[in-house]
């Protein structure tokens, strides 16, 4: 610490005083800028991102489970074991939901789409919320005991079904299993039901192909009249969802399938996380090139400074002294300037958190209006230490190019 005490004296005089050149303090300042909004800007990007991932994964996580478990061969398993008697009556589920699913055909009015149904039980249903699936109709899939059905989008869309309760009844196709092929007649190798529509699910991807129907007609028309497709939990502590995955996974060994929201929507998830890195590294790139003024000012400052080393170099100072002490230098610019920068981006996320000045534009009646920010600690340690590390591999640098670059100390000549 000895050896750090005078350089640093050193650089902290020269850093905060008059340079004899105007021009240096000028180029001094524009590095310290340079760190500064370098700072502030990957901490802006980064907590914007931070909005826009938490809103997106907000719309596709309103109807996906928590957990959901799947057989690991085939389509349908036997859900009446021990395992999953105890996990329905774990306090801390807070909904256990059966589903039967497949790939089905369905027409209306001589127009057909593929779709795929999903039947649950009507108790699981109604523990759902309405406002978070549903986006014209009637949410409901039973009225007066006959099964109703809630389409997606884009097979509305397709089909071009009429969302009232008059005419909007559609066909589901869906092969027999163990058919004959001596039917002189196709249709007789499905299974044809008909369902009328209540309403449209909201507009996400996960719910576009969507036909969600009671479990006993999808089972009518699956021909399945014990098995299921998977079991999905809702849990009433998010924060408890990685132990639980893990002591089911344990329970089922390898006949079963435990998937988290992220592994349920691994695309998503990977498309939403290499977005934010890519323009985080695009963002440092560009920083990288404004960090790069240190260099100048250092040189410019060793150039002012010489008669200040040869005294020192006369007193005894080594050239590694002498070298530590625009290294230093050039770590306070770093310091300060990533300190100021990112307390700045900051104050700027909050002011917007608060205000929400900047706007999509796209007025009243969009999914959003207001770039959403969500702040993370972890984001300001991340641009600390990228902008710190890199602003001090370039003062080192510098520091030793630079002293190197004027020649020796011992044969440095007056200015007069």
């Amino acid at each position: 610490m000895k050896g750090l005490r005078i350089p640093f004296l050193f650089a902290y005089r020269y850093l905060f005083s008059k340079k004899s050149v105007n021009a240096i303090n000028i180029i001094s300042f524009i590095s310290f800028i340079g760190v500064l909004v370098s700072s502030a800007a990957l901490v802006i990007v980064l907590s914007f991102y931070n909005g826009m991932e938490q809103f997106i994964l907000s719309m596709y996580s309103n109807f996906t489970p928590d957990l959901r478990i799947e057989p690991t061969e085939g389509k349908t398993f036997d859900a009446k074991t021990i395992v999953f008697e105890n996990l329905k009556n774990n306090p801390e589920v807070k909904n256990y939901s059966e589903s039967l699913e497949d790939k089905i055909l369905l027409q209306y009015d001589n127009k057909q789409f593929v779709g795929q149904l999903k039947g649950i039980e009507e108790e699981s249903f109604t523990k759902l919320n309405e406002d978070d699936i549903l986006q014209n109709g009637i949410f409901s899939i039973m009225e007066d005991s006959v099964p109703r059905a809630l389409i997606g989008a884009q097979i509305q869309a397709n089909l071009q079904i009429p969302i009232s309760n008059f005419f909007n009844t559609i066909e589901l196709y869906f092969p027999r299993k163990g058919i004959s092929l001596n039917n002189i007649n196709p249709l007789d190798d499905f299974n044809i039901r008909n369902i009328g529509v209540n309403g449209i699910l909201t507009y996400q991807p996960e719910f576009d192909n969507l036909v969600l129907v009671p479990m006993e007609f999808a089972r009518e028309i699956l021909g399945e009249d014990q098995k299921i497709s998977a079991i999905e939990i809702y849990l009433k502590d998010k924060k408890s969802t990685t132990d639980i995955q893990n002591n089911l996974e344990k329970e089922l060994k390898d006949q079963f399938k435990v998937k988290n929201r992220e592994q349920q929507n691994p695309t998503l998830y990977k498309t939403i996380k290499s977005e934010k890195w890519i323009v985080f590294f695009i963002l440092t790139f560009i920083g990288i090139i404004a960090i790069f003024n240190i260099i100048g000012s250092l040189t410019m400052l060793v150039i002012d400074k010489k008669d200040d080393m040869k005294v020192l170099q006369h007193l005894g100072a080594e050239r590694s002294t002498i070298e530590r002490i625009f290294f230093i230098e050039g770590l306070m610019i770093a310091l300060l300037g990533s300190i100021v920068g990112i307390v700045i981006g900051y104050i700027f996320c909050k002011l917007q958190e608060q205000f929400g000045f900047i706007r999509t534009g796209e007025g009243a009646g969009s999914l959003i209006d207001i770039y959403p920010v969500d702040i993370r600690l972890l984001d300001f340690i991340l641009v600390f230490g990228t902008v710190f590390i890199l602003s001090s591999l370039v003062a080192y640098f510098s520091s030793k190019l630079s002293v190197k670059g004027i020649g020796k100390i011992t044969d440095l000549k007056s200015a007069e």
